[in-house]
């Protein structure tokens, strides 16, 4: 897959069941990783964030979660990502990154 933005229903979001029926935003393709932009579960307590996480690691990519709100925070800590930091070009500094890699 290329690197990029992977929106909502199109072949590149399928491939992770990334779907306007229960997500609204983006996700983006860097390297080996693809990060959960600003998303949002359209239908919370249903299991689709988990389901997402594991389309995703089930095909080889880490997770990244920049800068999330408590709330992702909590969940992200329950699935085992770890807090790191990494700098931005594009903000020039260094944000907060929550980061789950593929099981080896």
């Amino acid at each position: 897959m290329r690197n990029g933005i992977i929106n909502l229903d199109t072949p590149r979001g399928l491939e992770f069941d990334f779907t306007s029926d229960k997500f609204m935003g983006w996700l983006w393709k860097t390297g080996e990783y693809i990060t959960i932009g600003m998303i949002g579960s359209l239908n919370e307590s249903q299991g689709n964030l988990s389901k997402l996480f594991n389309k995703i690691l089930d095909k080889g990519y880490g997770i990244k979660v920049p800068s999330p709100f408590p709330k992702m925070e909590q969940i992200l800590i329950k699935k085992g990502f770890k807090q790191t930091y990494e700098y931005w070009k594009e903000v020039g500094k260094n944000i907060e990154i929550w980061v789950k890699e593929v099981a080896k």
